[in-house]
């Protein structure tokens, strides 16, 4: 069974979360269920430049204003197929704005090209190739299901994947007549939001099935204070609706063999964290010594709680811990932990940027990763956090709840703890699960028991790839029985 799958990133060309994780490990997953995955990605300049091998499977006189080509690629294993569109994706910056943060005025015609050519791939563009199923990955991908419901290409099966809701590619009205769409388009049941253009919203509104990427965070996007406008929808389709936790690359995350570590380890072997530990310490300038470090591996926004962390700062140096954060984005939050580094010298450290390598790292020679994110779809960190004995400490909403086992007084007892949880996403509640993390850490065995019992979490793709498998052949299935 062929599936054209369909993402604005895939690791490792090219990543901005864990979106881009999810399209390049998932295809890998699935072959094991008997599914030949291709993967249609823009040609970003970072990607393009990579390429070396390539083939030409099919072109565009004028697409949304330029040529461009779709490339067949082979690379890391993945069955690839680049857009490559020079006046849409190459430029400098990053998938989505400039060198100076701000988005591309031009997003909408650059993802409505990238669906529209995804549409004609399913409609079979490319000689001898045709898709028994599309799979839409975020608001980027959203428009393919909707040039193939409004371009007679509907009777292929199409899922929506919502990786996060609050991200939904709304435009003004404005840009409907160069879209290329029937008027009947621009209407409640179609691409119409608001009275502008919604690439997601049209996404849901055409799919076969819809996916987020948890169980809970199904369940919390059916609700005004997580649905971000869409819970009416979401909730008309919610028979459509599948919650399906991530898993992780285990072959890419593994503790045993990871090159970006300095010592490799494994559950009988924690003592070897030592090493990773002191690599740690110089790498955020911390203060040598026995005391636990608390990782933090995010974007710096609003969305992750990183205001919660930074109210939280004091207290937490106070009760004993060490800090060591890395991640970019909101300048405000940036600049309110570089101060509180600043403060704590020695205590706190703080890498403002985007590092793979030291993210590896970190979760290899950290004792615990704080997770105090107000809402979470599924999260990765705590997936990594969990498989490299780095225990997660995270804020009860979404993936969160659904993959750590708050180490309570019965969890305890019974030996399934894997982590702390706690709510509401306050200060308050925040370092009152640190220092519950504090007075696990005081106590070594305790400790090293949580440890293992994370590490013995099953975080791969294999049973969700499972589920994936089982929901695309309930579609291939009813398509068959529609013909």
């Amino acid at each position: 069974m062929k599936v054209l799958a369909v993402a604005s990133e895939v690791f490792p060309l090219v990543k901005t979360g864990g979106l881009a994780d999810v399209a390049g490990a998932l295809p890998l997953a699935l072959a094991g269920q008997g599914f030949e995955t291709r993967t249609l990605l823009p040609g970003y300049s970072s990607v393009t430049g990579r390429l070396k091998r390539k083939q030409v499977l099919h072109s565009y006189g004028d697409l949304l204003g330029g040529k461009a080509a779709v490339l067949k690629v082979e690379l890391a294993g993945l069955d690839l197929l680049v857009l490559d569109a020079p006046h849409l994706f190459n430029r400098a910056g990053g998938p989505y704005g400039s060198p100076t943060g701000e988005d591309w005025p031009d997003n909408w015609r650059r993802f409505a090209a990238f669906g529209k050519v995804a549409s004609d791939i399913a409609g079979g563009a490319i000689a001898g190739y045709a898709p028994d199923l599309v799979h839409a990955h975020d608001w980027q991908a959203a428009m393919t299901l909707a040039y193939m419901r409004y371009g007679g290409r509907s009777s292929v099966p199409g899922v929506m994947t919502v990786h996060n809701l609050a991200f939904q590619g709304q435009f003004p009205a404005s840009i409907f007549p160069e879209l290329g769409l029937p008027a009947e388009a621009m209407a409640l049941d179609g691409v119409e939001y608001y009275g502008g253009v919604g690439f997601l919203k049209a996404g849901l509104q055409a799919a076969s099935a819809i996916t987020t990427v948890s169980p809970t965070y199904a369940q919390e996007i059916r609700t005004p204070e997580f649905g971000m406008g869409l819970d009416g929808l979401v909730n008309l389709r919610s028979a459509d609706l599948h919650g399906i936790v991530n898993g992780i690359d285990v072959a890419v995350w593994d503790p045993e063999t990871d090159p970006h570590l300095a010592a490799n380890y494994s559950a009988r072997t924690l003592k070897a964290r030592k090493a990773n530990k002191r690599v740690v310490e110089e790498r955020f300038k911390l203060d040598a010594g026995n005391g636990p470090i608390l990782c933090v591996v995010s974007r710096l926004t609003w969305q992750k709680g990183v205001d919660v962390l930074v109210s939280a700062v004091d207290a937490v140096v106070g009760a004993g811990a060490r800090l060591a954060i890395l991640g970019a984005g909101d300048q405000a939050l940036e600049g309110a932990l570089l101060a509180a580094a600043a403060r704590h010298r020695g205590k706190v450290g703080v890498v403002v940027a985007y590092d793979e390598a030291l993210s590896h790292l970190m979760q290899g020679g950290s004792d615990a990763i704080l997770i105090p994110s107000r809402f979470e779809p599924c999260g990765l960190t705590q997936l990594y956090g969990l498989r490299y004995g780095c225990v997660p400490v995270v804020a009860r909403t979404g993936g969160l709840a659904d993959t750590v086992i708050d180490a309570n007084e019965a969890a305890v007892s019974a030996g399934v703890a894997t982590g702390f949880q706690f709510a509401p996403a306050s200060g308050d509640a925040f370092v009152h699960a640190i220092r519950r993390t504090l007075a696990a850490y005081a106590e070594p065995a305790g400790w090293t028991s949580m440890q293992r019992q994370g590490m013995k979490a099953d975080v791969s793709w294999a049973k969700s790839a499972a589920r994936y498998g089982a929901l695309y052949r309930s579609l291939i299935a009813k398509r068959q029985k529609s013909v």
